[in-house]
């Protein structure tokens, strides 16, 4: 969602006073409102800078492309051993960016859902630094959280904290004072440019293009085809308040700039693809900095009907949709490092693979995120623990392995120190340089603590220590992650000593850390051990997510 749906306070209390039809009254008077505020144009061809660096390839420094999933599980691949539907869609492009590099395998995100880990990344530093605390969403989702029934089994339900919001969506974002890479690797003379999803701001200069990119193919809405088109396969979710929400507001639609919002050309993910191939043969003679921000797999979960149809062998839609997604993704992986290959950029460009957070409960597919524990919104492993690939030939042997927990603002520093770009000294900057570690210097990482915090939800990672917290319903968790990397065994009340000093070290951290630049509207309970699909138990264990 790119755009703001300033729904009218009326929306919401009519809602309010129709118990029985509250959330469909809502759903359509939003879906009303966004007909009348984007009308797409037709397609139009993109007409990409172009340009030609003076200096030799052997003097130029590296190309950088990122490459950026939402909402993959850890689970959504075939490197790490599984991949969706027991292994019926293999990822061997994804995989290769691992195998000709280096696999982080305790690679963390910034946050549990996009906004803040994106923000982050961006920055270098932890998002709450800028007051970057909750992704920004459209007050009429909120409105359908609050309207949403309660748990009967444990009385758990969405907890309300304010009535309005300070900042309209569109307000909402990583301030234009934050340094970005893209910034950073223009004083070097790359060429700048971002496709896909942005969702860190659109106004008073948090815009990609005033933050650092000098172009930018934004995702205006959310839709990967027309809902009816002949060419997409679509799973709904009637189980979920979110996915009623995105299918009433999403749209097909696409920005180039500050141009109007167009149709893209075909499926949203093969377009970004396409797109992005021609940012790289455009820019082949010059240095380059390439954020290709996919939306796959995040919701509404539309397939084309080509990846579909290559997948007969799984029986529930829902996931074979959603496998689609995934086919879909790595094939478009695929076809950016073959760009890479034909123009002769592939030895000299750094790859890097992430997802912004971990698979979403929402979706009701349970294996997500195994082996681990918990979902996209919580900070237990399954909402943080990603793939975290970098490729980078000149520089790192093939099949390379780091242990050590490493963050989504490392990837800032990394970036940086690669293209010989100096970094901020009037601010403190938390990524640090990953490549010293990758080469076998393993006294070069200083994270000796991690912590994340949205609300309600927050946690700390120290010498392979994790704290959780829920403020609601108060409770703390606390692994030894070395022993236990799955959150399985909760030692709180047997190593008290430990969670004072996990506690002890997140308040210090949040002493350092301002206010939310706007506030939490509700605290959602997450089911930390079944999908959006599945009963509760009585025995379930929750957190409160706040947002």
């Amino acid at each position: 969602m790119q755009k703001c749906i300033s729904i009218v306070i009326v929306t919401v209390l009519l809602a309010s006073a129709v118990y029985a039809y509250r959330i469909p009254i809502v759903l359509q008077l939003i879906s009303l409102y966004f007909d009348t505020k984007m009308q797409p144009e037709e397609n139009r061809k993109i007409a990409w800078a172009s340009g030609k660096d003076p200096r030799p390839k052997e003097q130029r420094p590296p190309n950088v492309v990122l490459i950026l999933a939402d909402d993959l599980g850890w689970n959504d691949i075939t490197f790490n051993g599984g991949g969706v539907a027991d292994g019926k869609v293999p990822t061997p492009n994804i995989d290769s960016i691992a195998a000709g590099g280096v696999t982080f395998t305790n690679g963390y995100a910034a946050n549990a859902t996009c906004a803040p880990s994106r923000a982050s990344m961006l920055s270098g530093r932890y998002s709450t630094r800028f007051g970057f605390e909750f992704t920004p969403t459209p007050s009429g989702m909120m409105a359908i959280g609050r309207l949403a029934p309660r748990d009967p089994t444990r009385h758990l339900q969405t907890i309300s904290h304010s009535a309005d919001r300070a900042l309209a969506y569109e307000d909402m974002g990583m301030p234009s004072t934050e340094i970005t890479i893209a910034e950073l690797l223009k004083q070097k003379n790359y060429h700048t440019a971002h496709i896909g999803k942005w969702h860190v701001g659109e106004n008073n200069g948090m815009d990609a293009n005033s933050q650092g990119f000098e172009e930018s193919l934004l995702m205006a809405s959310g839709l990967y085809l027309p809902e009816d088109s002949p060419h997409v396969v679509n799973a709904k979710q009637n189980f979920d308040f979110i996915d009623q929400f995105f299918w009433k507001v999403m749209r097909y639609a696409v920005r180039f700039n500050d141009g109007p919002p167009f149709q893209p050309n075909g499926h949203l993910t093969e377009y970004f693809t396409k797109e992005a191939v021609r940012v790289i043969e455009n820019n082949k003679d010059r240095p380059f900095f390439l954020y290709l921000a996919h939306w796959a797999p995040h919701s509404p979960l539309q397939s084309s009907r080509e990846d579909y149809d290559a997948l007969p062998d799984i029986e529930l839609h829902r996931e074979r949709v959603y496998a689609g997604l995934i086919r879909g993704l790595d094939r478009g992986v695929g076809e950016v490092l073959k760009a890479l290959k034909d123009n002769g950029l592939e030895d000299n460009t750094i790859v890097i693979f992430t997802s912004d957070n971990g698979g979403a409960g929402y979706l009701g597919l349970p294996d997500l995120n195994q082996p681990y524990r918990g979902w996209k919104s919580s900070f237990f492993e399954g909402g943080i623990h990603v793939p975290y690939f970098l490729r980078w030939p000149d520089q790192i042997e093939p099949g390379t392995t780091v242990n050590e927990a490493v963050h989504h603002f490392d990837i800032y520093t990394t970036i940086a120190n690669a293209a010989g770009a100096s970094l901020p000294t009037d601010r403190k900057i938390d990524g640090v340089d990953l490549l010293p570690i990758v080469h076998g210097n393993t006294g070069s990482i200083q994270h000796r603590g991690l912590f994340w915090r949205s609300g309600a939800s927050q946690s700390a990672l120290i010498d392979g220590w994790k704290l959780n917290i829920s403020d609601p319903p108060g409770n703390a968790w606390l692994y030894d992650l070395a022993n236990d990397p799955t959150e399985q065994n909760n030692l709180a009340q047997s190593h008290p000593e430990k969670l004072r000093e996990l506690q002890t070290a997140l308040s210090q951290h949040n002493k350092e850390q301002p206010s939310s630049a706007w506030p939490a509207m509700i605290s959602v309970p997450i089911n930390l051990d079944r999908d959006g699909s599945q009963a509760v138990q009585a025995n379930d264990e929750f957190i409160y997510w706040s947002n």
